[in-house]
This record gives structure tokens, C-alpha cells and sequence, in this order.
């Protein structure tokens, strides 16, 4: 293990791992809005939102599959010192962590009827997170909000699916929203449809 995977943790766990578990809930709770999220210094490629996610969502009993260019050494000793989460096939995890296009979306867990919260959460990484694009409507929205998403069949029958589904948190630098499978995605090119 180098001496780069004991640093980047949160400064003062409790009080980061608190501010960053608000954070994240509530861009939950209320879908397409942007947070501010950091305290942790992940290796690269990850970006400080997702570290922090993980640092805050995750731990020993969390199978946590990497996809791309996160499944690297630097990251995989970076979660084992810090988090201690297993990784995992895309078919066992609870998390997934990677970039939309690396990341094997008909993979992943959708959950039971009898237990959908047994399904996977989708961290992904984006090189833009703002407040432009498709459009959400759904549950912690007044009327409608809008987020740049990749554009993709995948997001816009995820709600179709509940309540079995994929959950989404996507992370950009120090920013971090979500997508909860209860929320309605429409792409502008589609709508019309």
C-alpha cells in the first residue's frame, strides 16, 4: 500500500461525514438540485464529491463495484484503507462508482418486489454537473427541474420500473446531485415522443 492511500480522508470524520450525508440526502430528496460537497481528496480520476460519497455511504458491508478508470490501484487501496468496502461485480453491488459510459448499466441490481431496496446506486462521474438539459418532474420537485444528464434509454424508463430501479448520485469536482428512481427523466429531443 503507498503512503498516497492513508491521506485524503475527511479532516474531522464526524463533523464531514455529517455534512457530506446532508448533502447527499438532500439532493435525494430534492432531485436535479445541485449541492456543494468536499472534505475528501480521493486519488485521481475521482473527484472530491465522490470521494466523499463514498466515505460517507459506504463501509465493510457495502459490495462496491468500480467501473473504468476508477478501478485502478490507487483508488482500490484508497477505499481499503478508508472504507474497507469489498469490490464487487456489477451484479453483487450496492454501489457502483465510474463514469456513465463505463459504467454496464442492465448489470446492476433493480431490487426485488419483496426487497427493492436490494438495488444498486449508480455514483457517476460527469465532467459537468448544471442546472440544463433533461427535464425531471416526481416526487421533492415543484414543477419541474432540470439537469445535465447523458441522455439514455436507461434514465428515462427507470421510473417505469418502480418500485424496483436504480438509484443516482452524480458528482462533478465539489458538486453533487441525484437522481432517485422515483423521478421522471425527459430528454428535449423526446419529449414529443
Amino acid at each position: 500500500m503507498t503512503t498516497d492511500a492513508l491521506e485524503g480522508g475527511f479532516a474531522d470524520p464526524a463533523l464531514d461525514s455529517a455534512r457530506a450525508f446532508r448533502a447527499v440526502m438532500t439532493a435525494m430528496a430534492r432531485p436535479g438540485t445541485i449541492h456543494r460537497l468536499d472534505g475528501a481528496t480521493p486519488p485521481a480520476p475521482l473527484s472530491p464529491a465522490a470521494g466523499a460519497v463514498l466515505l460517507t455511504l459506504c463501509d465493510a458491508d457495502t459490495p462496491l463495484h468500480l467501473a473504468g478508470a476508477a478501478d485502478c490501484p490507487a483508488v482500490r487501496q484508497w477505499i481499503a484503507f478508508h472504507i474497507g468496502a469489498p469490490i464487487s461485480g456489477a451484479a453483487d453491488c450496492t454501489f457502483a462508482l465510474g463514469r456513465w459510459e463505463d459504467l454496464d448499466h442492465d448489470q446492476y441490481p433493480l431490487g426485488t418486489p419483496e426487497y427493492p431496496d436490494r438495488s444498486a446506486t449508480l455514483i457517476v462521474e460527469t465532467d459537468r454537473l448544471t442546472a440544463e438539459g433533461a427535464r425531471l418532474s416526481g416526487p421533492g420537485i415543484r414543477d419541474t427541474a432540470t439537469l445535465s444528464l447523458p441522455e439514455s434509454d436507461l434514465l428515462s424508463r427507470n421510473r417505469t420500473l418502480f418500485p424496483l430501479g436504480l438509484d443516482l448520485i452524480l458528482t462533478c469536482g465539489a458538486q453533487v446531485a441525484a437522481v432517485p428512481r422515483t423521478t421522471r427523466v425527459q430528454f428535449p429531443a423526446t419529449e414529443d415522443r
